[in-house]
């Protein structure tokens, strides 16, 4: 699979806009009325504040204590930067920040404290203390991490975590316990070496320690070489503390007839000759980032039976600390932790280790292209699994439980866990499954519009994010002037512009097109001003021959208009079979409104297929399609003719006998709130709707547009579905995200 291109001016742009930095906060009680203001602040905001100074447990009832995390750095350790200082860390910061909100809906602050000094820093994180109910520790030298990380653990009453130790510890051992299960070895037999004694290789092995692993068993290795009981040179506490009674000098050394091998250091620190020294069925887990100590390919050429894990993407069983710190945070704030222990760690391990060894969901095969299973190249759960967020918080919940961290504990875990599932974004799921696809796919999708900046700025992060090719319709020069204008001269030189001009296909454009026109009014003049002149003819015509997978337009014209225009190629009218497809996302709820670009006002039977074709679209985009038939009117009241279409049309599909949930004819709240549905108990919905068939073109439109504008939702579509080809048509209004959204589906196939 094509690796992701990123350039400095990708992420700058990220980083800057929609607005600069990568989260922003919003209010979640009404702020409207006077009343509002008056229980928001003064004076109804002295209570829970009297109540708080009466009993502090009730700060998790009142404020959002409960649910908020500082991630907090000094800017000493930045990635693999080093010392960037406070204000330089903040971008990474912030990055956490949004993973804590992304993965486990954890809120999340990120603090650069501006000192070198453990002491200030630690009387910084105790006097916020009573803001947050967690700190999570990022990017801290050691040694000062250890000292600072111990101090606050001992003196304050909030999980304190230092991600770049345990985070890298837990995954690393949740997979190294699926590794040894593979293998046919028990931890507390393995010989373990560790190379590079930092703040992550240290906690490693005390976990793993803490999970069984003997003391005599494991060597730990730095730049000098085995930290060995005796040695004076470059030691510290912490790894005196592992020092191993050995003979063993070198790396070299210890890893002959070694069982594991953990690497935490840099690049090439282990050769194939030390590979092929280890153990039988050696487990190898070189973690350095960017680039492993040794590469899986170079390990496996010498070793077939070796288990290989690394901290990258591009290679099976990445090495992830975000399949970690959001779920242990999750499970320890929702039980009021005071803090997170080893018991808590390890049962997060464990939980992790036990959900690889299950079946993978299809929507998870789906989104990496191709079937995952238990074994050597699956060793860790994807960082996309759907079943984390209900997984792993509720063994970390237990483990505090149990231990006696916890202030507030869980009675009823199914309830819990139920909770859990609710915070899933499906929103998000989906997209990642459709990019996941469209990198999988590879396809050579055509930008119609390569007259549009905001069309060729999507066309470049298309093909940079490795989804496929991108073709622009349009002239070198004009598209050379734009880029260069939006900072992205190097992109022309990546893109493959074409046009009339410079296609050797142009007359067999001309005689299909021709063809088709020639009884409806149209001449060779005409014909060859459109296959040669517009670029929606002259798109359509390329996708129509197979010299492209996929088409994006409508950025630059109405849909109507291009819709028009994509009709002389292909057949797009409401009795072939077409229809328009739109999927709004609004706070992680994706519901599709049909037809919003082909029916002006559809009958009974054209309801039943746009109902037919919507539930398609549906299922392309990874869901179980529940079809609901909008009015004003519910189940036969109030009485209306203008409602009777939409009785009609479920009958009609009930002669089809298809095989997808559909109701109707009723509102738009009884097909979206679960509660307003459990007044029609007969109803053969069995959840909120997700494909809403609407009565006529104008009130699909009007749908739309409202919540685009008042809601802020995020529109993708009209998806024009039925005409054999993946065509998507952009709004006018479009950003290059959305515009990239529908190249995704388009590269997926989605019809």
């Amino acid at each position: 699979m094509p690796k992701t291109k990123l350039t400095r001016e990708d992420a700058l742009q990220f980083h800057m806009q929609p607005s600069p930095g990568k989260w922003e906060i919003q209010a979640t009680v009404p702020m409207t009325t006077q009343r509002d203001l008056s229980l928001a602040y003064s004076p109804g905001v002295a209570i829970p504040c009297e109540e708080i100074a009466a009993d502090p447990a009730t700060a998790y009832d009142y404020t959002n204590k409960g649910n908020l995390v500082a991630v907090i750095s000094n800017g000493t350790a930045v990635l693999g930067l080093g010392n960037l200082g406070a204000l330089g860390s903040k971008p990474v910061m912030e990055g956490k920040s949004v993973l804590f909100k992304r993965f486990a809906d954890v809120n999340s602050i990120d603090i650069e404290l501006d000192t070198e000094d453990p002491e200030k820093f630690i009387e910084a994180c105790k006097l916020m203390g009573p803001t947050f109910g967690g700190i999570n520790l990022e990017d801290i030298k050691a040694p000062e991490c250890f000292i600072i990380e111990q101090t606050l653990k001992e003196t304050m009453d909030i999980p304190v975590f230092h991600d770049d130790q345990h985070g890298t510890a837990v995954i690393c051992a949740a997979g190294l316990l699926n590794a040894l299960h593979l293998s046919g070895k028990k931890i507390e037999d393995v010989k373990i070496v560790l190379n590079g004694a930092g703040a992550a290789g240290i906690a490693c092995l005390e976990l793993l320690k803490a999970m069984g692993a003997k003391h005599d068993n494991c060597i730990m290795c730095d730049t000098k070489g085995v930290i060995y009981q005796g040695r004076t040179e470059g030691m510290n506490q912490w790894k005196s503390a592992h020092a191993a009674a050995t003979d063993h000098r070198t790396l070299d050394d210890a890893m002959k007839d070694c069982d594991v091998f953990l690497g935490v250091s840099a690049k090439g620190a282990v050769t194939q000759e030390m590979v092929s020294n280890m153990a039988p069925n050696p487990v190898i887990f070189a973690m350095a980032n960017p680039d492993p100590e040794i590469t899986p390919e170079d390990a496996h050429a010498v070793r077939e039976d070796a288990i290989v894990a690394t901290g990258r993407s591009d290679y099976p069983n990445q090495v992830n600390n975000v399949l970690g710190f959001p779920y242990l945070f999750r499970g320890a704030l929702d039980i009021h932790a005071r803090a997170i222990n080893d018991d808590m760690k390890i049962a997060c391990a464990e939980a992790l280790a036990a959900l690889a060894r299950e079946d993978v969901p299809d929507e998870v095969a789906m989104a990496y292209g191709k079937k995952l299973s238990f074994g050597r190249d699956y060793i860790i759960p994807t960082p996309f699994d759907p079943r984390l967020i209900h997984r792993i918080p509720t063994a970390v919940a237990q483990a505090g439980m149990k231990t006696g961290v916890a202030r507030r504990p869980i009675v009823d875990m199914d309830a819990y866990e139920q909770t859990l599932k609710s915070r899933m974004d499906p929103t998000q799921s989906m997209l990642r499954s459709l990019n996941a696809r469209a990198r999988a796919a590879q396809s050579t999708v055509i930008f119609a519009e390569g007259d549009d900046p905001r069309v060729l700025r999507a066309a470049v992060l298309y093909q940079r994010s490795g989804m496929g090719k991108a073709l622009i319709v349009g002239r070198e020069d004009d598209v050379k002037e734009k880029l260069t204008a939006e900072g992205l001269p190097e992109a022309v030189d990546e893109l493959t512009i074409v046009n009339a001009a410079n296609t050797e296909h142009l007359d067999t454009y001309k005689d299909f097109l021709y063809q088709r026109l020639q009884r409806k009014g149209f001449d060779t003049q005409d014909v060859h001003r459109l296959a040669a002149r517009d670029r929606h003819v002259f798109a359509s015509l390329m996708l129509a021959h197979g010299h492209a997978d996929g088409m994006v337009t409508g950025a630059t014209r109405k849909s109507a208009h291009v819709l028009e225009l994509i009709n002389h190629v292909f057949d797009a009218q409401p009795h072939d079979g077409a229809v328009g497809v739109t999927a709004v996302l609004h706070k992680g709820r994706i519901v599709l409104i049909t037809d919003t670009l082909v029916h002006e006002w559809p009958d009974e039977n054209d309801l039943a297929d746009i109902a037919e074709r919507g539930a398609s679209v549906a299922r392309d985009l990874g869901l179980d399609p529940r079809v609901a038939f909008l009015s004003f009117s519910t189940f036969g009241y109030p009485v209306s003719e203008r409602a009777e279409k939409m009785h009609k049309a479920p009958e009609e599909l009930d002669d089809r006998k298809v095989d997808f949930e559909y109701e109707g004819e009723m509102t738009v709240d009884v097909a979206l709130n679960l509660q307003a549905q459990e007044n029609y108990p007969f109803s053969r919905l069995t959840g909120p709707a997700n494909v809403l068939v609407v009565p006529a073109r104008h009130s699909a439109s009007i749908s739309v547009k409202l919540m685009q504008e008042m809601a802020g939702a995020t529109v993708i579509g009209p998806i024009l579905s039925g005409i054999g080809k993946p065509v998507q048509i952009c709004s006018t209004v479009s950003t290059v995200n959305d515009i990239l959204n529908m190249a995704v589906i388009a590269a997926c196939g989605v019809d």
